[in-house]
């Protein structure tokens, strides 16, 4: 399974660096010298990092395939992209890697199937976006009180949500 580490921004300067909208817990060992990162779309790619560095709290990455802004604007929106298989397990248990919790069963404490995970958001807190049976999403923030369970091994979560989180919305219509 590929996942995407991040996304590239707009160029910065005249000699092909660009900034990068990181989605990795670890830029620093991802976007290391050397590097080799896939694309998508592919035909952007592969890309070797020659350099990175933040600069007024973006990362700006340079590769050995792009030697100037020109090069550099024609990478803008590409997403940057590898093998899961690549990626070190967490160190902390209660921490997981996105690719790991996608497809996993969502249940309630009481056993209600609640539906799939479908995409994990990062909106300053890390949010679970699950489908539902029918086709509608729910939103759950990622955290202990409310996902008290992720079990890998059986491809489930378990929710324990508080009134109101997971249900159905409703229209009133006005007075």
């Amino acid at each position: 399974m590929r996942v995407v580490v991040g996304r590239v921004g707009r160029p910065h300067g005249v000699r092909g660096e660009v900034s990068v909208e990181v989605r990795t817990d670890d830029p620093r060992a991802r976007f290391a010298y050397g590097s080799v990162l896939d694309t998508d779309p592919e035909d952007r790619g592969p890309l070797t990092v020659s350099g990175s560095r933040w600069h007024g709290g973006r990362l700006l990455l340079s590769f050995d395939q792009v030697a100037d802004r020109e090069v550099a604007a024609g990478l803008r929106g590409a997403l940057l992209v590898v093998d899961a298989a690549d990626s070190a397990p967490p160190e902390d248990s209660d921490e997981f890697h996105d690719h790991q919790l996608l497809g996993l069963r969502a249940v309630t404490v009481t056993g209600a199937d609640v539906g799939v995970i479908v995409d994990v958001l990062h909106l300053g807190q890390d949010v679970l976006s699950v489908r539902r049976p029918d086709g509608d999403e729910v939103l759950v923030p990622f955290v202990r009180a409310i996902v008290p369970t992720v079990d890998l091994a059986g491809r489930v979560v378990t929710l324990d949500p508080p009134p109101g989180l997971l249900d159905e919305p409703t229209t009133s219509e006005p007075a």
